[in-house]
């Protein structure tokens, strides 16, 4: 008897399911795809409602401004992610695509088949036919086998169209699923046209507050000039205090008759001092943010004011722009070295972590005393809020006497 056809692919989705198949090829899973785009959600939550409370209080503001570049950044991030959505799904398209003509074809060959067995099962239909094969046989043996034959005929047969009946099956649930994805990804392309669109407004918005704010340009340049004279005196303040920790230390060590560091830039440490600090290095990276919601609305280093032309603003750590009455948090164990009150920087906390410093600075409130040991998160004040509505703190971390950029050691968002 002729050897059935068997469809490969119809073997290929019983051993391994379509949706699995195709995920296990996608560098992005649709599961990361749906976290980005809710954590995008989130953010833009977050800054729809800072932006809201600086527009409250004057009609054009730096703080509004960094609220409406934030949006943007996270607008475009969320095109992006629905960009890739797209593309996931073309792939799964063009996978499954594949899968519904491989399908076809089994389909094809399968009834082909099972149409040459009907023929050849009609030749011999009535029992007559049959019982005359069976006693044409030159012996037992071969009316045996011609039995045997007979029956395996028909069980091929059944076998035959339940087979067909499987992949008919498969096939329609590919056609639905191939439907779907081509619907889904209509619906994700107009979301990206929608989502374009909402960028273009933004931008448009971002244009109308900086023309407003150009018209400002003497303000402007007299909070330029304020507060770079408050991170001078900031990092005077810094510097002193590191000095004189410096010099405790040494101190301290000297007097316990501890080895003293070999270098005058370097804190000696005691032992407990030294786990902290080993612990705090290892944690770059993952370390709590300062706030619980908020984004950097100025980052670390020298660049070109957002208003101002030809005027450079440097940043001895982020600012980060937060909502109105929101507390700031220790991002690490360590201890209040220093509480204290600089002009145009309002209250600032000074925490220890071994050799390494974090600063809090634009605080309005300070629940926390020097000498007093705080663990990661707890509150230490709460974030100043300016005339214009701006909620902003000023976060520095430093190594001994070395400035770091904090951006590089607390978790991304």
């Amino acid at each position: 008897m002729k050897a059935l056809y068997k469809p490969a692919f119809f073997l290929l989705l019983l051993l391994l399911p379509f949706a699995t198949y195709a995920q296990k090829q996608k560098p992005k899973s649709k599961a990361q795809l749906e976290k980005e785009k809710t954590e995008n959600l989130k953010r833009i939550k977050e800054a729809n409602r800072i932006l809201q409370q600086t527009k409250a209080q004057k009609e054009a503001s730096l703080g509004q401004l960094n609220a409406i570049q934030e949006k943007i950044t996270v607008q475009q991030g969320v095109i992006t992610n629905i960009s890739k959505e797209v593309s996931f799904i073309d792939s799964e398209v063009r996978e499954t695509e594949s899968i519904v003509n491989a399908l076809e074809s089994d389909l094809e060959k399968l009834k082909k088949e099972y149409a040459t067995m009907v023929y050849a099962a009609s030749k011999s239909a009535n029992s007559y036919n049959k019982l005359m094969f069976l006693f044409a046989a030159d012996s037992f043996n071969q009316l045996v086998r011609r039995m045997r034959y007979l029956q395996q005929y028909s069980e091929a047969r059944k076998k035959q169209v339940e087979q067909i009946n499987k992949v008919q099956i498969a096939l329609t649930r590919q056609l639905n699923l191939l439907a779907s994805k081509r619907q889904e990804k209509r619906g994700l392309l107009n979301k990206q046209i929608a989502e374009s669109k909402n960028l273009q407004s933004l931008k448009q918005e971002q244009n109308n507050v900086v023309s407003r704010l150009s018209q400002q340009e003497q303000n402007l340049k007299q909070e330029v000039a304020q507060r770079q004279s408050a991170v001078k005196k900031l990092d005077n303040l810094i510097a002193d205090i590191v000095r004189e920790e410096m010099a405790r230390a040494a101190r301290e060590a000297r007097e316990a008759g501890r080895a003293t560091s070999g270098s005058a830039n370097k804190i000696t440490l005691t032992p407990e001092a030294a786990l902290i600090s080993s612990s705090f290095a290892g944690n770059r990276g993952r370390l709590a943010w300062p706030v619980e919601k908020g984004f950097i609305s100025q980052r670390f280093g020298r660049h070109n004011h957002p208003v101002l032309k030809g005027v450079v603003v440097e940043n001895r750590g982020i600012d980060i722009q937060t909502a109105q009455g929101e507390n700031a948090r220790a991002i690490f164990e360590g201890k209040v070295l220093t509480v204290a009150s600089v002009p145009g920087m309002n209250n600032i906390v000074m925490v220890q972590h071994g050799e390494y410093f974090t600063v809090y600075a634009k605080l309005r409130t300070v629940n926390v005393k020097e000498g007093q040991n705080v663990k990661m998160k707890d509150v230490i004040g709460t974030v100043y809020t300016d005339a214009d509505g701006t909620t902003e703190l000023q976060f520095q971390i430093w190594k001994n006497n070395a400035n770091l950029d904090p951006s590089g050691w607390i978790i991304s968002k």
